[in-house]
């Protein structure tokens, strides 16, 4: 063999270059252009969603069908203390870093390669916070040389990448009030974009831009009809118009509508896109109307806040259907045409598929086994009432203290809650972790008061079946078909994601990892955590290899809030840990 000696000096030289060049490129901040184009890169994950249209797709396909029977765990790392409870995050990677937020507004940094923390920050939180549903946060936006959360006093605080120490921080609300950050922010055009929590409590949703550098506020915009938004610090127009058009008396001014999930974003059309949550309060006949713009979709300017269209899914919400569940962005043919659209599984139990350009309906159907409220969709997409299945009105009773019960499915906690699902843009299919539940629910006379519970309204949830409650569904959003179901004994929780290997990846809350072949539905891979996981698997590729990763730790609102079905989960073990895997080297050598 040939070879070629470039000198003492010359090797030092390009030893020096090539350590430099090392050095820029793990000191590179993200970029914009590195967070738009973050589905198609596979070294990081730096947005929620993996990819802000939030498909949660990778293009890695090293981890397959065939290869995944060798995944193993190459660390655990435990989040320690007595701070466990729910663990909802998605981690971030970028640089061999893992960026993690844990329960009680924790975030951690952790060296890919070996899982030791660099270093940890803990949100010094006050002893009367009002989280409604457990103390979870869904993870950190990645922005230049910040990690960007919310915290559950509703602030939003800025770390150094590479200290932890705090860069600045922001209050969004008034926890004191009942509004509180449980979402992961997104960055968009260098704005740092938030909802709130707090819906239960008659606060104000709204969404927020900040200047992700500063955290200078740069356009705030309420979604609840007759509230001001604001650009740069001036009036920036009413939300809907005027007060009053769709909701009675004053009722508008503690509306509900929290943005508590978050939003995408699709750079095709330019929009963000949040959901909103229930009206305030859930007792229905205190506030007739359609009560906009609670339990809808919002598309919505991300330069000036202004909402360019809306599409609700629960006119005069009574059951607490939450319109918050991610929309997510696709294309599809219809003949020649490539129609823009965009799809979310409801709490109400109809999958939607509409025009992400204009909000459209262009189609809808039941993605759960069992729907009592509706009777099903108009041509516009508007629900058609099943009035014998809303809570009757307590006004209407011979006490005036409870109205007539009802039992409604899906539950209030949905046939789909928060967890994400994910898009193969192999298999054209969305992959939904949904539910299957029922409950009996009446109202209550109720009247709002700062910071106080203001719900009006009583329940209990049971499951439908005895043999399971989570049912992960593959849905064919042209045809509404379900193409395959698992059937899991316990709810679903947990997010989703999907690859170019051909699988699908889940948790459940009896704490195993799975994956499935995304066309058949077949399991072909599970580990045990050793507690429930709710949190949303990721994967990515470093050093030629693929890796993945899911934070563990029962939790969440099903426990807090499951009623029958709380039973079934009670033995549960809470837990708080990051697992991540990836195929062993020998496996690699024999794939090449």
């Amino acid at each position: 063999m040939k070879t070629t000696s470039i000198g003492l000096k010359g090797l030092a030289l390009s030893t020096l270059v090539a350590a430099v060049s090392l050095a820029s490129s793990v000191q590179a901040g993200v970029t914009d252009k590195d967070i738009i184009n973050d589905q198609a890169t596979t070294n990081d994950v730096v947005s929620y969603g993996m990819g802000l249209r939030g498909q949660r797709y990778s293009p890695l396909a090293k981890v397959n069908a065939q290869s995944v029977q060798d995944l193993t765990p190459v660390w655990g790392f435990s989040f320690g203390g007595e701070k466990q409870r729910g663990q909802e995050s998605q981690p971030m990677i970028k640089d061999g870093v893992m960026y993690v937020t844990a329960s009680y507004s924790r975030v951690f940094a952790i060296d890919i390669a070996t899982g030791d923390e660099l270093w940890q920050y803990d949100a010094r939180l006050p002893e009367n916070i009002m989280p409604c549903c457990d103390v979870i946060n869904r993870g950190v936006a990645l922005y230049d040389n910040l990690v960007i959360f919310g915290t559950l006093d509703a602030k939003l605080v800025a770390l150094d990448k590479d200290t932890g120490k705090t860069v600045w921080k922001k209050k969004v609300a008034d926890y004191k009030g009942g509004y509180s950050i449980s979402a992961a922010p997104i960055v968009v055009k260098g704005k740092v974009i938030t909802g709130v929590s707090g819906g239960e409590f008659g606060i104000v949703g709204k969404v927020e831009a900040y200047d992700a550098k500063t955290g200078e506020v740069v356009w705030t915009r309420p979604t609840v009809e007759g509230h001001m938004g604001y650009l740069n610090g001036k009036e920036n127009g009413i939300t809907g118009g005027k007060a009053g058009k769709t909701w009675p008396g004053d009722l508008w001014k503690s509306g509900g509508a929290a943005t508590w999930l978050g939003g995408t974003y699709d750079p095709d059309v330019d929009l963000l896109f949040f959901g909103t949550g229930n009206p305030a309060p859930w007792n229905s006949h205190l506030r007739p109307g359609d009560n906009l713009y609670s339990s809808s979709r919002l598309g919505i300017d991300p330069d000036t806040g202004e909402i360019k269209w809306h599409f609700q899914t629960t006119p005069h919400d009574g059951w607490d259907y939450d319109g918050v569940n991610e929309l997510v962005s696709f294309d599809y043919k219809d003949g020649k045409k490539t129609i823009k659209a965009a799809a979310t599984a409801d709490r109400n139990g109809f999958f939607y598929v509409l025009n992400r350009e204009n909000g459209d309906f262009i189609r809808g159907f039941p993605f759960v086994d069992k729907i009592t409220w509706a009777k099903g969709l108009d041509k516009k997409g508007r629900p058609i009432f099943n009035d014998d299945f809303r809570p009757g009105n307590p006004a209407d009773s011979a006490d005036g203290h409870k109205g007539k019960s009802v039992v409604a499915a899906p539950a209030f906690l949905g046939g789909k809650n928060w967890m994400p699902m994910a898009y193969s843009q192999d298999t054209g299919l969305f992959y939904v972790p949904s539910n299957e539940w029922e409950m009996d629910i009446w109202n209550e006379p109720t009247a709002y008061k700062k910071g106080a519970a203001y719900l009006g309204a009583g329940f209990t949830i049971k499951p439908i079946n005895e043999a399971y409650i989570g049912v992960l569904r593959a849905i064919d959003p042209k045809s509404g078909k379900e193409v395959w179901r698992y059937e899991n004994n316990a709810p679903l929780w947990g997010g989703v994601m999907t690859t170019a290997g051909g699988l699908v990846f889940t948790g459940n809350p009896e704490g195993y990892l799975m994956a499935f072949d995304a066309k058949t539905g077949e399991m072909v891979y599970k580990f045990n955590t050793g507690s429930g996981i709710v949190g949303t698997p990721v994967t990515w590729e470093q050093d030629g290899e693929q890796y993945i990763a899911v934070v563990s730790g029962w939790g969440g609102a099903v426990p807090l809030w499951g009623g029958e079905v709380a039973k079934r989960v009670k033995n549960l073990n809470q837990g708080g840990t990051v697992w991540t895997f990836k195929l062993p080297k020998r496996h690699e050598v024999a794939v090449r």
